[in-house]
């Protein structure tokens, strides 16, 4: 069969495909088409409403998203982790200091938990920062529909897609942490935090797929189906090959590397999520779209997300963590940070 036939099989019927990638038919099938265009608006037009003021490190409407989001897992019968009392690891304000004269308060990471069936011990972690910067001296709300809150609902969806699998039979072989990580905007703390008091030991953590702003095109790819894929060879000679392999299998989206280049003068491998887990020798991938116009400004609303390409960037990271989640061998680490 050639090479392009074979393909174009494989995007039309995903689950007679699956198996080459450790898929289990019908349960991958369900899960993947239940991440949906009209429920990641739905949790997005909450999420980035200005009733969460900007979601602000500490903020009141940092915790409204919270709670939104808790209730919403509550929901789906997805739990938090069985060592914690409930989905709040809390941060002290104390942790992040005055930063341009600015304190904080209190603040909590929130962490969802799917549990493993054979290795319940090694976990992946997927991730993604709710937290955005509030408002500007005159009251306007910058709602950061794309920064994060694109990630924050992919994550929702990817958690329900890992729970409508367990209940059909299919619970991951590994355990999935939905890793909802607060102030990365005033550098990468929610996540620094975690990795200084991992719920799970860092050793048992496989990998770490980090989601920030897939919501939107940058000037360069308007009007194509892409994605940046950040670092995700930097660490495992493994995980750019897997998330390759899904992507084949989903939608075939251009995969874009330019961020990878060390001459990069963004250095953008450095500033996510992805690179507390990467510091620590854990391999790790960044799913980004780019710097667009609205980026950081109080026009980067709900009504601007390009929803089907936010659905399938949200079904290649879910059908990636699948892989990684359910192969027999947990991926290799034989890379390094420095190139």
């Amino acid at each position: 069969m050639k090479k392009s036939l074979l393909l174009v099989l494989c995007v039309g019927a995903l689950s007679s495909c699956a198996v080459n990638l450790g898929y289990e038919g019908r349960a991958f099938k369900k899960s993947y088409e239940s991440i949906t265009a009209d429920d990641l608006k739905k949790h997005l037009y909450i999420i980035a409403s200005d009733e969460m003021e900007g979601r602000n490190t500490g903020s009141e409407g940092l915790r409204k998203a919270g709670q939104y989001m808790i209730a919403e897992y509550q929901k789906m019968g997805v739990s938090h982790p069985p060592q914690m009392q409930n989905f709040y690891q809390t941060i002290p304000g104390s942790y992040f200091g005055s930063r341009r004269g600015v304190s904080y308060g209190d603040s909590d990471n929130i962490i969802a938990f799917i549990e493993g069936t054979e290795k319940p011990e090694e976990v992946i972690v997927i991730s993604a920062h709710y937290d955005h910067v509030g408002k500007n001296k005159d009251g306007e709300v910058f709602n950061g529909a794309d920064d994060d809150g694109s990630g924050t609902v992919a994550l929702m969806e990817i958690a329900e897609a890992f729970q409508k699998a367990k209940k059909k039979g299919k619970a991951p072989k590994r355990s999935v942490m939905i890793l909802h990580v607060t102030g990365e905007e005033i550098g990468l703390q929610g996540s620094k935090y975690y990795t200084e008091n991992p719920i799970v030991p860092l050793s048992q953590t496989v990998a770490n797929l980090n989601i920030d702003m897939i919501g939107r095109s940058d000037p360069e790819h308007a009007g194509k189906q892409y994605v940046y894929v950040i670092g995700s060879d930097m660490l495992s000679s493994e995980l750019k090959k897997i998330n390759e392999t899904a992507n084949q299998k989903s939608h075939n989206l251009i995969l874009n590397y330019k961020y990878d280049d060390p001459k990069d003068p963004m250095r953008l491998y450095y500033r996510s999520d992805h690179y507390s887990f990467a510091k620590h020798n854990i391999p790790a991938a960044f799913f980004f779209d780019g710097i667009h116009e609205d980026y950081h400004k109080t026009t980067d609303d709900a009504d601007k997300i390009d929803y089907p390409l936010l659905q399938k960037r949200t079904q290649l990271v879910f059908s990636t963590a699948w892989e990684l989640a359910n192969r027999s061998e947990r991926i290799v680490v034989d890379g390094s940070n420095t190139r």
